[in-house]
């Protein structure tokens, strides 16, 4: 059982759990899988509407569609890379 402190007639738990997840959250890699999956949630959101629109178009012919899902691939982690040097650099410049 944690030590508690009493403060004011109130039971505050010593902040163990917290510091606990403030030192998961300030890994390095979990920033960056937190950040690359809020990334690909949206963009990948983003591209499956376009490739449905490119798809149930008539005058598109279907492997349009695979190409553009290949090449959003090569352009994601091209775009994330970016992200990432410029969220470094940004990091690295507040310290």
């Amino acid at each position: 059982m944690g030590t508690r402190l009493v403060i004011g007639g109130e039971r505050i738990s010593q902040l163990s759990e917290q510091t606990w997840l403030q030192r998961f959250l300030a890994n390095p890699l979990v920033k960056s899988f937190i950040a690359y999956s809020i990334f690909r949630a949206f963009y990948g959101m983003a591209i499956l509407i376009v490739t449905y629109f490119i798809a149930t178009s008539e005058n598109n012919p279907w492997w349009y569609s695979l190409v553009f899902l290949m090449l959003s691939m090569v352009f994601s982690r091209v775009l994330f890379r970016s992200i990432k040097k410029r969220r470094a650099a940004k990091d690295s410049s507040v310290e």
